[in-house]
Parts: structure tokens; C-alpha cells; sequence
């Protein structure tokens, strides 16, 4: 999981000492590396469909994985800043479920995208926040510890909100069993992650010697669903992939945009602003390709493939192009806005 990493920026946005340093090499690696983990497997899946077609009934399982490892990288401050910090968190995982969402339903039908790849590009969007989008954040400078908190919450709120959305979104593109999707995100998503919680909580001396390979474990695994998903959808990638590619760059840019206008908006600062965008515009793909997978088709589970390729770079562009931006001077800073709304 890319969230393991989870460093703290000075005031000023650098560095403050080496530990810190040797953390965002580390980070800056990782945005690079799983990107090109993620097209080989890409490529590998789509030329030996064979071999990893077969492995279809593992995603899940595969998820489960890496929201273990998710749950291994919280710590009780990360929820701490829920409660000093609400009406920036409400803000973040409210735009983040209605914005994506909403930008995958008008471009699935702007589009006139067939039913299963409507749907496909739908539950990508009603899907929790991204296992790298904290990272990205960091790399932009952005507040580390709400992107945590945001991303966080929507992943615990998902079982209940993901099928919901679904049913209201997609119900007229195919039939949507949201029951069946509760129970499958409660098994390879909660349950997961509250077990890595509680071992991070009862074994902390050996989940600490784990914690600096919970990125690369992750990136491995995430690279695993893509080539599983690719080789289930082969035949049909090159008929499709095109318009699948269009509905993504899309549909990503748009969250990424929208969420800082969202901060903005609501009167958070800069680094907040820089990471409700991250937050927004990358999406558990993961989850979505599980789901896809479980309850419609292969075909359905693409746009979720495409999306893990594409949000990892363009999260790594977006992300080198803000840290070199000074940030911005607030009107009113957030603890301004709270202490108003107290």
C-alpha cells in the first residue's frame, strides 16, 4: 500500500531533517516504479491471457491484501484528525463522493459508452479514495494528514455509500446487486483493514519491521489485479481500449480539478486544497476492478485497469508540477473557518 508512507512536511513544505529526506527519495521511487509495474503488467496480462485469466477468482482475495496492509500503515492520530479537524474532512470525502461519482455517470453517457463499460466507469468513480493518493499529496506539498484522514474514512464508509451510488448511477445500465456489493466490501475491505488495525495495534514491534515494504508488497499485488483484469478482457481491449482511455484521462482530470476547487471553495488552504485534489481524482481501483469483476463482467472491470495505470501518472505529473508552485497565502486559514462554524 502506497499510503505506508506517510511522512510530515515542515511549515515551510521541506524536509526537516534526513529521516524525512530518505522518506521522500523513497516516496519519488515508488511514484515512479508502480506506473511501470502497472504497464508491464498491463502488457503481460494482454499477451498471456492464458495464464492469468485463470486467477480471476483471486482478486478478491488479492484486494483483502493490500487493505491489510492499508490497515497495518493507520495509527490512532490519523482518526484523531477527524475530530480536530471536521468540517475539512467532511468537505474532502463529501466532494470526493459526489464529484467522481457524478463526472463518471455524464461521461459514461456523454460518451454513449456500451452498458458494461458505463458501469465500469461508474463504480470506478463511486469507489474510496486511491492507495497512492497520500503519497501524491506529499510530493505536492500538500496536508499529508488530512489526505490520510479523508482516505481513510471513505475507505471505512465505502460498504455502505460504493453500493448505494452504484444502484442510483448504474441501476438503469444493468441490474445492480447492491446487497451482494455490501457484503463483498464489508470481506475484502473492512474486515481487512480492522485487522491490520489491530495488529498494528497488538504486534507493533514486528508490524514496524514490515511497514517499509507494505508500498512494494502493495504495488506488486495492485500490479497482480491489473494483469488478471487485462487477460479477462483481452479480446475485446482493442475495440475498446480507446474510448476506455478517453473516459479515464477524463474522468480523472476532472477529479483532480474539481477537488481543489473544492478546498478552495470551502475556504481551506493551499496544502489542504492540494490534497482534497489527490484525494478526489484518485480512486481505489482495486476495489472497483474487484467488484466489476464479481458482479458484471471483465469488460466491466477495464476502465478500473486503465484507471490504476493512468492515476499514478498523472498523480505523479500533477503532484512534481504543484511541489515546484509556492503555496499559496490564504484569505482565511482553515482554523479560521472553524472556529467560525464552532
Amino acid at each position: 500500500m502506497l499510503e505506508a508512507t506517510k511522512p510530515q512536511n515542515s511549515p515551510g513544505g521541506t524536509p526537516v531533517n534526513p529521516a524525512l529526506e530518505a522518506e521522500s527519495r523513497i516516496a519519488r521511487i515508488a511514484v515512479t516504479v508502480f506506473p511501470l509495474l502497472v504497464v508491464a503488467a498491463g502488457i503481460i496480462g494482454f499477451l498471456l491471457p492464458g495464464v492469468f485469466k485463470p486467477m480471476g477468482p483471486s482478486v478478491p482475495y488479492l484486494l483483502g491484501i493490500i487493505m491489510f496492509c492499508m490497515g497495518l500503515t493507520l495509527t490512532p492520530p490519523d482518526f484523531a484528525a477527524v475530530a480536530k479537524r471536521p468540517w475539512a474532512v467532511a468537505l474532502g470525502i463529501v466532494a470526493h463522493y459526489i464529484i467522481m461519482p457524478g463526472a463518471g455517470w455524464l461521461i459514461a453517457g456523454a460518451l454513449n459508452l456500451e452498458p458494461e463499460l458505463a458501469v465500469g466507469v461508474i463504480l470506478v468513480g463511486c469507489a474510496p479514495s486511491g492507495t497512492a493518493s497520500n503519497v501524491m499529496a506529499f510530493l505536492a506539498k500538500g496536508d499529508v494528514a488530512l489526505s490520510v484522514a479523508v482516505a481513510s474514512v471513505s475507505t471505512l464508509i465505502a460498504p455502505i455509500v460504493t453500493p448505494l451510488l452504484v444502484l442510483f448511477l448504474a441501476g438503469s445500465y444493468l441490474q445492480i446487486d447492491a446487497a451482494g456489493m455490501v457484503l463483498d466490501i464489508v470481506k475484502t475491505v473492512l474486515l481487512p483493514v480492522v485487522a491490520g488495525l489491530l495488529a498494528r495495534l497488538f504486534l507493533k514491534k514486528l508490524v514496524a519491521k514490515v511497514l517499509p515494504a507494505l508500498p512494494w508488497a502493495s504495488a506488486v499485488v495492485i500490479s497482480l489485479i491489473v494483469a488478471i483484469v487485462v487477460a479477462g478482457s483481452a479480446s475485446k481491449i482493442i475495440g475498446a481500449g480507446a474510448i476506455v482511455f478517453l473516459a479515464v484521462v477524463l474522468h480523472n482530470g476532472f477529479g483532480l480539478g474539481l477537488g481543489y476547487l473544492a478546498g478552495k471553495f470551502g475556504r481551506l488552504d493551499d496544502k489542504a486544497r492540494r490534497a482534497l485534489a489527490f484525494e478526489v481524482g484518485m480512486q481505489n481501483s482495486g476495489l472497483a476492478a474487484t467488484l466489476a469483476t464479481a458482479h458484471f463482467s471483465p469488460l466491466a472491470a477495464l476502465p478500473s485497469a486503465v484507471f490504476s495505470l493512468w492515476h499514478n501518472i498523472s498523480g505523479a505529473i500533477v503532484a512534481a508540477w504543484l511541489a515546484r508552485r509556492p503555496l499559496q497565502e490564504s484569505t482565511v486559514q482553515e482554523s479560521q473557518v472553524q472556529e467560525t462554524r464552532a
